[in-house]
């Protein structure tokens, strides 16, 4: 049993919680005015308030904002502050607020647009600007490691140049130190606060911490509260000023304290609306203490993916990836292993500095100790014991020295404790948990210990699982995404219920996405995907057909991998398949890297999806594809709607009001074309979706129709699809309106006083629709499984017993329903059904 959370924060009445917002990649392609031009459109959806990315000055062209090189000005490539309030002040005029996101965690390693950076290379750790840094400036001799060059630095010391007080280095530039400028350039090198070195190095000698295991991005101190108040006043005041409403916190995993920052953030905004970017692994739960109104909505993403995912189907489904495939278990065939497996290589590669810097701390602490028991360990052996435990963390890392014990366990130490031959050596397993759990003290250096090995244990995680496993281990691509569970990807739907019951309960203002900017695919590739769920031997079936008559594969997992995407994302522009295929291999570092690319293999991967997933053979899976595609909409809309009425904050992404087919970044931040007008009103922002779920307007974003093509075959009936309702019915759109619009009129029934309660369905196919009920007023109602429902036979009688009232159907007005609703003829022409309560029976 969860224990309760304390009362929620209330907001200020300035601030209301938002029913919904609606999330903006801002680029220079995108700035505040053309944010403010779709305004009226996006306030005619039913969203509460706008939802940025971040809006500080960032390194001039990038496409994300998350590489902030000064937190004073708002970015000037964005139309800086006055495009910002201008945002704002047209956002207020429709009743939109603005929510921004944050970036607390990091800094761009820019120095020539860094200026805090600049000063700290210039001065040293004797400038005002050290303290915000994470330098380590024991290690590489007292100066800044800085991984820029080509090539070992007597290779390209001809490129290296004195101009004045900088230091250049093709477009790198870095300011001198005083009275170094004439010196010969070798011994200029050494008088510097920083030393330029082959980008290689940054594996095992880089002395800063980072960005996961991106080099180019540097770690903030905030928990120094002059860091903090430097780095927030801006933000800070565009919040009391009014200009912005509440925040997103990016990454609080980063920081050595993410609960006191998250305390100093809620003091300094007054407690305004925040969400934090916080991974909650399978069965992980939210810090209670933290002042926040919960996470950004990941853990939502796989509890709602889960109810379309066929239990019973993916177990087929694995066994007959793993006959196509043969992977070796810790290589693709075994989640569990395929982790672990990760997690040694990354720790060992990727993040080595961070490992050797956690090394040096824990044996500076184990040497200084007045007590017996730490004393006399090795550093090898130290180093080994903190790999074994890190690699078998199972959470992105501890909070508290009082909660590390659940996550630094006893059983785990006891594994860890078997790598060691010598049992007597074994004995830094223990040192080192009894580190991590507090045992040997609370001095600063104990404090550094245990913030730097749960900061290493989040980056590890995000790497291993995240950017390695996911591309490892793919017989359902969809369970590969931002908080999934690949192991165990389906959810039966009370566990859905117990979570939705949960999320009510405690944190009731959390956020819920099922698309963002860090999706490896949109909720409707997946949704399209969950189908083979359901299907797995015509799946493996025209894959043996395909690998026939195609193209020889690289190798079989890339082969697996390469025509779910292409059957998730339909047809599309090759280029996109090649580059997301390109992207995946590289992550998997199976046969080709990033850093280590192998030309050859990835010339036969780009040959390989020419040929195949995009070329002839892949009209078999297209016929595939449109064979199922009732099943895949009924998904789509099942998904759209179930997120917009959970309980919680939905988050929209960009263009996902309308069918959205995404692929991994940068696929997914492609700027969206907004509509203006409505060609036949004129009226701004009204919908393009006619009421039958077809379009009369071209695409949103690039990615698909704006008027739901997808959606203009039939979608309910007595199977589930709609085989006897004909064409028409509720497309995405339509339903995503109608939810937004039902949440703006009744914000009650979904607000932190609402309640949430199943509606379970009876008779023979009762597992198959998925409903509940908010505060009764509002019933959700969506079809599960409607492929395997179709083949046992449809709906034979199943009805839904509705609460009291008389209940109309949003989606299909003038359809009333009270008491035993026969679910055939609820979900007649549509595969989901949002009902409003309008009266007494």
């Amino acid at each position: 049993m969860t224990p309760e959370r304390p009362g929620p924060v209330p907001s200020p009445a300035a601030s209301p919680v938002p029913s919904a917002t609606y999330r903006l990649q801002l680029q220079p392609d995108f700035r505040f005015e053309a944010a403010a031009a779709a305004v009226p459109y996006l306030a005619s959806l039913g969203v509460s308030h706008l939802h940025l990315s971040p809006v500080l000055e960032a390194v001039p062209g990038s496409r994300h904002g998350y590489d902030v090189v000064d937190h004073a000005r708002v970015r000037a490539e964005l139309g800086g502050e006055e495009g910002l309030r201008a945002l704002a002040r047209t956002a207020r005029e429709h009743g939109l607020g603005l929510v921004v996101d944050i970036v607390p965690n990091h800094m761009a390693m820019s120095p020539r647009h860094n200026r805090a950076l600049w000063e700290v290379l210039r001065e040293g750790p004797e400038s005002p600007y050290a303290r915000w840094f994470d330098i380590d400036w024991r290690a590489g001799g007292g100066q800044v490691l800085l991984p820029v060059l080509g090539a070992p630095v007597g290779e390209v010391l001809d490129d290296l140049r004195a101009d004045g007080g900088v230091l250049r280095y093709h477009e790198h530039a870095f300011p001198l130190r005083d009275g170094t400028a004439d010196l010969p350039l070798p011994q200029l090198l050494d008088a510097q606060w920083y030393r330029p070195v082959w980008w290689r190095l940054a594996r095992t000698e880089l002395n800063y911490r980072r960005f996961f295991s991106i080099s180019e991005l540097i770690g903030l101190r905030v928990e120094d509260p002059e860091v903090f108040e430097a780095t927030h006043a801006t933000v800070l005041r565009l919040l009391r000023e009014g200009v912005v409403d509440g925040l997103r916190v990016d990454h609080p995993d980063g920081l050595a304290d993410p609960g006191g920052y998250l305390a100093r953030l809620h003091e300094a905004t007054g407690g305004r609306w925040t969400v934090v970017e916080k991974i909650l692994a399978d069965g992980e739960r939210l810090p209670d203490a933290w002042p926040v109104a919960g996470t950004t909505g990941y853990d939502a993403l796989r509890h709602v993916d889960g109810l379309f995912t066929d239990p019973a189907g993916y177990g087929e489904l694995l066994g007959r990836y793993r006959a196509f495939a043969a992977p070796q278990p810790d290589l693709g065939g075994d989640w569990a292993a395929t982790v672990r497996r990760a997690a040694y290589r990354v720790l060992t590669h990727e993040l080595a500095t961070e490992l050797d810097r956690l090394t040096r701390l824990a044996h500076r602490l184990c040497a200084a100790s007045p007590q017996p028991a730490p004393r006399d360990r090795a550093p090898w052996a130290l180093g080994t014991a903190l790999r074994e435990l890190l690699v078998r963390l199972e959470v992105y890392r501890p909070y508290t020295a009082a909660d590390a014990g659940e996550v630094v366990t006893g059983e785990a130490a006891a594994e860890a404790r078997l790598a060691f031959a010598v049992p007597e050596e074994a004995g830094a397993v223990d040192v080192v948990r009894d580190l991590v759990l507090g045992r040997y003290g609370d001095g600063p250096d104990h404090e550094e210990f245990r913030a730097r090995f749960a900061q290493t244990a989040s980056a590890l995680r995000a790497k291993s699982v995240e950017d390695t496993a996911f591309y490892r281990y793919v017989p359902l691509l969809s369970a590969t995404e931002v908080g999934g569970n690949p192991g165990g990807p389906a959810l039966d739907p009370e566990v859905f219920h117990a979570y939705c019951a949960r999320v009510q309960r405690d944190w009731p203002a959390t956020g819920t996405v099922v698309s963002t900017h860090d999706t490896k695919r949109s909720a409707d590739v997946r949704a399209a995907l969950a189908v083979l769920t359901e299907c797995p031997a015509r799946w493996a079936d025209v894959l043996a057909e395909v690998a026939r008559a195609g193209e020889g594969a690289p190798d079989p997992q890339l082969a697996w991998a390469a025509w779910q995407t292409v059957f998730g994302l339909g047809p599309a522009d090759g280029g996109r398949v090649r580059d997301a295929l390109l992207k995946h291999v590289r992550e998997a570092g199976l046969h080709t890297g990033w850093t280590e690319p192998v030309a050859s293999y990835e010339e036969a991967v780009e040959a390989f999806v020419a040929a195949g997933p995009c070329g002839a053979p892949g009209e078999r899976v297209a016929e595939l594809r449109k064979a199922v595609e009732p099943h895949v909409r009924a998904n789509v809309l099942g998904t759209a709607l179930v997120h917009l009425t959970m309980p919680g904050v939905p988050d929209l992404y960009q263009g996902t009001e309308h069918e959205y087919l995404a692929l991994v970044d940068p696929d997914n931040r492609r700027p969206v074309d907004f509509p203006t007008a409505h060609p036949a009103t004129g009226s701004d922002g009204e919908s393009r979706e006619h009421a039958d779920g077809t379009g009369d307007a071209g695409s949103a974003d690039g990615t698909g129709d704006a008027g739901d093509a997808g959606d203009a075959g039939s979608a309910g009936g007595t199977d589930g699809t709609g085989s006897a309702g004909g064409a028409g019915g509720a497309g995405k759109t339509v339903v995503t309106r109608a939810a937004l619009a039902l949440r703006a009129r009744r914000p009650g029934a979904f607000g932190g006083a609402a309640t949430y309660e199943p509606v379970r369905a009876e008779g023979p196919a009762a597992e198959h629709c998925v409903a509940f009920a908010r505060s009764g007023d509002v019933v959700t109602a969506v079809t599960r499984l409607s492929l395997r429902l179709a083949q046992e036979g449809g709906w034979r009688g199943t009805t839904l017993p509705l609460p009291p009232g008389r209940w109309a159907d949003t989606l299909a007005p003038g359809r009333e329903f009270t008491g035993h609703a026969r679910v055939e003829e609820l979900f007649a022409d549509t595969p989901v059904a949002l009902l409003e309560r309008v009266g007494d029976e």
